[in-house]
């Protein structure tokens, strides 16, 4: 996807992925109906078990460790295939066809790929430096809510260079929706933290609060610092973004903007399955670019849930998912995302909109 949006969509693109330590899921209720059952809500692998059962539910503090490790087996997995050479442009191929039994061929990416590695030999043939595609690894960074205060407050070290203190459980983290009270814990834990900080912002919103929580956690208002992540939804981001770029603008108060159009787009179909439309997704980013552009502010980016396998989860996209489709492969326990397939297309179609843009 970085490599579309780098090459088609002629941006420098910051790869950060939600993944090593989302493990907690936020609730907004203690007790979920499932089946007809009456149970404690699910919380994520970290707090307590999906299972269907009283005991599943019990909160178990192994659990936490259990996610620990699981998570620095994740980035190890990742640097070695960083540092062996995997995140290269000469893989730009082999990318494709690891993914050729959920993803049949597409055009558009194997012309991509074949232009680019034109334009390298081209470039390499014509200058004095030759364009070592072995160093052009991926950088990437990490990053999850910030949800279990317990887990994320042992993970916090004094950088010994600096003196400062950093959530070392991740790169980035975030407030959500749900946490993100000025007086509320996690405002108060993340305020003493050097990280850069995302704020997940819905519909059920106050921008004088929003304006006093950027402000607590980046009192001198560096650039970088914070992340506002706007999750409206293509039918209601049209009545609340602008008046809250205007706000910031106003104030000029410092942030980089992120659209999450998954979470706003969720709703269950008729047969109570919880899924998102492409389509709305797609919507929801090109409204996003729109305002931006209109506000004369910068659209900083997209905050996506995807996952490489083969899941049935989001209607819509590449392969034209009916809700008759969901049920197979409907792997997720916590929200619906986009399969290869769809992700893929969304990046190029991300492409298409910043040409407008």
């Amino acid at each position: 996807m970085s490599l579309i949006l780098t090459y088609s969509g002629g941006r420098r693109i910051v790869n950060i992925g939600r993944i090593a330590g989302q493990y907690v899921k936020p609730r907004s209720s203690d007790i979920e109906m499932v089946d007809g059952i009456e149970l404690p809500s699910y919380r994520g692998d970290m707090v307590n078990s999906s299972e269907l059962s009283p005991e599943a539910r019990i909160p178990n503090p192994n659990r936490i460790l259990d996610g620990y490790f699981r998570s620095a087996a994740t980035l190890n997995l990742l640097r070695a295939f960083n540092s062996g050479g995997y995140s290269s442009m000469r893989m730009a191929n082999i990318w494709h066809q690891d993914f050729k039994d959920i993803f049949p061929s597409n055009t558009k990416y194997d012309k991509l790929v074949e232009e680019i590695q034109k334009s390298i030999k081209f470039s390499n043939l014509n200058s004095s430096q030759v364009i070592s595609l072995e160093e052009n690894q991926m950088i990437l960074y990490t990053s999850h809510e910030a949800l279990l205060l317990g887990y994320e407050e042992v993970m916090t070290r004094i950088d010994t260079t600096t003196g400062h203190w950093y959530d070392t459980s991740a790169h980035m983290v975030w407030i959500g929706d749900r946490t993100r009270q000025i007086d509320g814990a996690h405002v108060e834990f993340l305020r003493g933290v050097g990280n850069p900080v995302g704020i997940k912002i819905g519909p059920n919103h106050n921008i004088d609060d929003i304006k006093e929580i950027v402000r607590k956690l980046n009192p001198d208002n560096h650039s970088g610092k914070i992340v506002l992540i706007t999750r409206f939804g293509s039918k209601q981001i049209s009545d609340y973004l602008p008046p809250l770029l205007k706000a910031f603008r106003k104030e000029n108060l410092k942030g980089v903007w992120l659209c999450d159009p998954m979470h706003g787009n969720t709703y269950k179909n008729k047969e109570s399955v919880k899924t998102r439309d492409f389509h709305d997704i797609l919507e929801e980013t090109r409204m996003f670019f729109q305002i931006h552009k209109e506000e004369k502010t910068v659209a900083g980016g997209v905050h996506l849930e995807l996952t490489g396998d083969a899941v049935t989860e989001c209607k819509g996209g590449y392969e034209n998912l009916l809700d008759a489709d969901l049920a197979t492969n409907y792997q997720t326990t916590c929200d619906p995302r986009l399969n290869a397939p769809q992700a893929v297309e969304y990046a190029f179609k991300i492409s298409e909109m910043l040409s407008n843009f």
